[in-house]
């Protein structure tokens, strides 16, 4: 026999269908077309209803997730007296786990026409269920479609991270729009007082300048001893004095200085946004924060989507994460594909040289790859950054194995680090300036003795270089030798090739 398995907003409903080959039907939508056809085809077996709305948000989670509740086993056990079953389920991952339950032998299908058939049954669901009409229906489906939706947003992992995606992008835009909005400040005032330009170079404090000074003339009166330091100030002072810059009326001033302080007031929200993107990143990913930093952090979950994502990339693709169109650019044109992307800009890879950035690139992805994911699905994580500081700590070891030089830097997470002792520093002696003659005649021989140790070293650093200049000289020799070898002997074979044309052509001459 054939039966449909159906979830409605009311519970599980068990259809059996009066043509056991119903699902390989050609014509079955034309079958099935009316309620009194789909009546006709499909008699209730079994109906299991939920029993509150908290109940079905819990069973329908389940069948999304392709899970066998203990609601739906119940369902499925007045399947055990039939004689081979077959069940129509939507969802053929639901079907694999049906046939893992014990003591069930069902042949699940599911394929389009299982589709066309499900189709079917909720279109005329209140002629095949008895008691429930469309208005209940949908009154159900619509309270159940809420709490799915209002469940999803609750538990998502994604939630947390559209927070750094949208701080991050804002980020960006404020970046751009505080260097458009100051440029055009720069150039509006400096029609008045040109030379403001070159003497502050900070945005922000050449709008609050602005908003302090007003007109060039009253530099001279004014106290920026808030804003800049004392040399600036004078200067600026000078400046105004001599400046080459036009005369302005009250309300172009008072058009500038209300431009200016939307450039001191983008600047102080991009600052408080920077801090509230530090505190989220120190929550949600502080292992990867302490590895490549904020920035670079949030713009590596914001350009994967979230940070799940992140965490399921490998470390071949966070390190040229950002480089997607130079990728695919070098492998269609056949050339070395890039080797960093957005982690070119991680302080680590910055502090490499260049032969040795893809390197350090290279390393610091792997790295990110495993602090990204103990970030992400770790349970019970520490709040502190300790595999973040610890992966730090190794990329610097190499780096400075790589570079030549140290890289010191302490442990953060290691409680075992013993603090730091200041020690008294020695106060000043005022006897010791007293200097006795004999001192002073040992200071004179130790002056005499160090001059003439540099004398022998320089005078040893000479036929250093003129050895090693000889020995270049003779290296390039020795290259320069097989060279010339080589064009001799093609001279050599040319001049006898001519020479045996000519005695040829004489020959046959001399024959004719």
């Amino acid at each position: 026999m054939t039966f449909v398995l159906t979830e409605t907003s009311a519970g599980y409903a068990l259809l059996k269908a009066k043509d056991k080959k119903l699902y390989s039907s050609d014509s079955l939508i034309a079958d099935l077309a009316s309620a009194s056809q789909v009546a006709d085809q499909f008699k209730i077996k079994a109906f299991e209803k939920f029993e509150s709305a908290s109940d079905a948000l819990q069973e329908i989670n389940a069948i999304i997730e392709s899970k066998v509740s203990d609601k739906l086993k119940t369902v499925l056990e007045g399947l055990k007296d039939e004689k081979k079953p077959t069940l129509v389920v939507s969802d053929p991952k639901l079907g694999t786990a049906i046939n893992k339950l014990p003591d069930l032998s069902i042949k699940i299908v599911s394929d389009s026409n299982t589709l066309d058939i499900l189709r079917a049954i909720r279109e005329h669901l209140p002629s095949v269920l008895p008691g429930i009409n469309d208005k209940d229906i949908s009154t159900m489906a619509l309270g159940l479609s809420h709490s799915i939706g209002r469940h999803k947003l609750k538990f998502s992992p994604d939630k947390v991270d559209v927070m750094i995606i949208q701080a991050i992008s804002l980020l960006d835009d404020l970046d751009k729009e505080i260097n458009v909005y100051a440029m055009r400040l720069k150039e509006w005032y400096g029609w008045h007082f040109p030379e403001m330009t070159k003497i502050i170079t900070d945005n922000l404090v050449y709008a609050q300048v602005i908003m302090k000074v007003g007109l060039r003339t009253n530099a001279s009166t004014t106290d920026f001893s808030s804003i800049l330091p004392e040399d600036l100030e004078q200067r600026l002072k000078d400046a105004a004095e001599v400046s080459m810059g036009t005369e302005i009326v009250d309300e172009d001033l008072k058009n500038i200085k209300f431009f200016a302080d939307q450039v001191i007031k983008l600047s102080e929200y991009r600052e408080r946004l920077s801090l509230y993107l530090n505190n989220r990143m120190a929550v949600i990913a502080p292992n990867l924060t302490a590895l490549v930093g904020e920035l670079i952090g949030a713009r590596l979950i914001a350009h994967s989507g979230s940070i799940i994502n992140l965490a399921k990339a490998p470390a071949s693709t966070i390190q040229i994460l950002g480089a997607e169109k130079a990728l695919f650019r070098a492998l269609k044109t056949k050339h070395d594909t890039p080797k960093y992307g957005i982690l070119y800009h991680a302080s680590l890879v910055g502090q490499a040289s260049g032969k040795n950035k893809g390197k350090i690139a290279r390393m610091l992805a792997a790295k990110s790859a495993v602090s990204t994911r103990y970030d992400a699905l770790a349970e019970d994580r520490p709040e502190t950054a300790t595999v973040g500081i610890d992966d730090r700590d190794k990329v610097e070891r190499r780096l400075a194995g790589l570079e030549g030089r140290d890289i010191t830097r302490i442990k953060a997470n290691n409680p075992n680090q013993p603090k730091a002792e200041f020690k008294p520093a020695p106060q000043y002696n005022a006897d010791a300036d007293a200097a006795e003659s004999d001192s002073d005649d040992e200071d004179v021989d130790m002056a005499d003795a160090d001059a003439s140790v540099a004398s022998v070293s320089v005078e040893s650093e000479k036929p250093e270089k003129e050895k090693s200049k000889k020995r270049k000289r003779d290296d390039d020799s020795e290259e320069k030798k097989p060279k010339k070898e080589k064009k001799e002997k093609k001279e050599k074979k040319e001049k006898k090739e001519k020479k045996d044309k000519k005695e040829k052509k004489e020959k046959k001459s001399k024959k004719d």
